[in-house]
């Protein structure tokens, strides 16, 4: 049985890939939320996902095939100060069931803040809001001692002003986990569905489908994590024109093109995001990243400063365990990230 429900995952991920082979990115397509990050442990090693196995229940919204029955009666809250009055934040809850599995449900949302009603003239005729929201019910199985998968499926509404719509997408994952529990890799393909209503009866807008490999290993004689992550598994070239930074000779005023090796690495580190993890006793964990695309494409190029890079602290007291993540997006400003969990079933004594 464990066998066959294998092979029907990866033949179905092959139809995916081979489905979304032109898939773009990168502001083509809708629901782009989706792929905020809630987790503030998440913010602070890079900012897109992690394979880290340790009953986090803020991982699974992005790797669905890390939930299990440890989980069961945890709860997760998060909110994010984005960027001016933008703000967004998730809830989850887990419980599990003999012979079905483990699942999770979760709320994600964004509130893109009050816009003014404006005349031709500038005369001002009231407000609007914006939001968007996700509702997600995830599930994971153990398949054996080895491999683990899960799936997320998630009911999105998009409201902008009078403009609404109503889509519907699947996460599918998988991961191995060591017989040790020191070593996760994971293989994730999210967002995959399709806009149901469009916002004014045109065109179906396509969402944000992405691939992503990922890994993270537990040193065995230093208490460090780390975590390597390949995102756009679907799309190899993720480079882009950008004027402001093409170079010129200074005595034929040609464009100096970059040669075959560098394009070849930009556009691998385009791919890559690494995270570590220090864990300072049971209680206290220090966290960093590194998202080298992020930092190629948001930084001012006369003032780099240190966009792309991410730090966090996790932080257990009592029956909480509380994270706090800062990832430098741009000169700006850096988002804020707050995280916190508890597992119910600890606030009600058992009588025997």
């Amino acid at each position: 049985m464990n066998s066959k429900l294998t092979y029907a995952l990866l033949s179905l991920i092959l139809i995916i890939i081979s489905n979304t082979a032109n898939a773009q990115i990168g502001g083509n397509n809708t629901y782009e939320f989706l792929n905020l990050t809630s987790s503030a442990r998440i913010a602070s090693m890079g900012g897109d996902f992690l394979t880290i196995n340790d009953n986090d229940i803020t991982l699974v919204e992005s790797n669905p095939s890390l939930i299990n029955p440890s989980m069961s009666n945890k709860l997760g809250v998060a909110y994010v100060d984005f960027f001016s009055d933008v703000n967004y934040g998730f809830a989850t809850y887990a419980k599990s069931f003999n012979n079905v599995g483990s699942f999770a449900a979760s709320m994600k949302y964004i509130s893109y803040g009050k816009f003014d009603y404006a005349t031709v003239t500038g005369e001002r005729t009231g407000q609007f809001n914006a939001g968007e929201t996700a509702l997600n019910i995830g599930w994971g199985r153990q398949l054996d001692t080895l491999f683990s998968i899960g799936a997320n499926l998630k009911f999105i509404y998009s409201s902008l002003e009078s403009y609404n719509s109503f889509g519907l997408a699947v996460d599918i994952a998988g991961s191995y986990i060591s017989r040790d529990r020191s070593f996760t890799a994971s293989l994730i393909g999210k967002n995959i569905g399709r806009q149901i209503t469009t916002y004014d009866g045109g065109n179906i807008e396509p969402l944000p489908f992405e691939l992503q490999i990922g890994l993270a290993k537990r040193l065995k004689h230093l208490p460090f994590r780390y975590s390597i992550l390949y995102n756009n598994l679907e799309k190899w070239d993720l480079r882009y024109d950008d004027p402001a930074q093409l170079q010129t000779d200074p005595i034929s005023g040609e464009v100096v093109e970059d040669s075959g090796i560098e394009v070849f690495v930009d556009n691998f580190m385009r791919h890559i995001v690494i995270g570590g993890e220090l864990l300072i006793g049971k209680n206290i964990s220090l966290r960093g990243g590194y998202n080298y695309r992020r930092r190629a494409e948001m930084k001012v190029t006369t003032k780099p400063g240190t966009v792309g890079f991410s730090w966090g602290i996790g932080i257990r007291i009592s029956k909480f365990h509380f994270s706090y993540a800062r990832s430098a997006y741009h000169l700006v400003g850096s988002p804020n990230y707050i995280t916190l969990t508890t597992n119910l079933s600890d606030f009600f004594v058992k009588k025997n």
